[in-house]
């Protein structure tokens, strides 16, 4: 299945480049491995579509509500961070 899905500038050069190889999205729609991502550039400025488009295969996915791994305190003063490993 393909699902099309805006990319604000920052994020879509990163992924181009292939420096960002994760992305962080709402969990309000279905996707499972082997699932095309079709990222569209949009600019949160103009509030337009670039036309730079880039389709990546999603290979894992990890949805969560609570992360229950570490104290809210600690979460709250520290937040969290998102590591991709290569």
């Amino acid at each position: 299945m393909i699902i099309k899905k805006k990319c604000w500038p920052e994020s879509f050069q990163l992924i181009l480049n292939g420096k960002k190889k994760f992305d962080i999205r709402l969990a309000d729609f279905e996707c499972k491995p082997g699932d095309i991502l079709l990222l569209e550039e949009f600019d949160p400025i103009t509030q337009k579509y670039t036309g730079r488009k880039i389709e990546k295969k999603v290979t894992y996915i990890s949805k969560t509500k609570n992360l229950r791994y570490w104290a809210k305190e600690d979460i709250d003063k520290h937040g969290l961070q998102i590591i991709s490993l290569e």
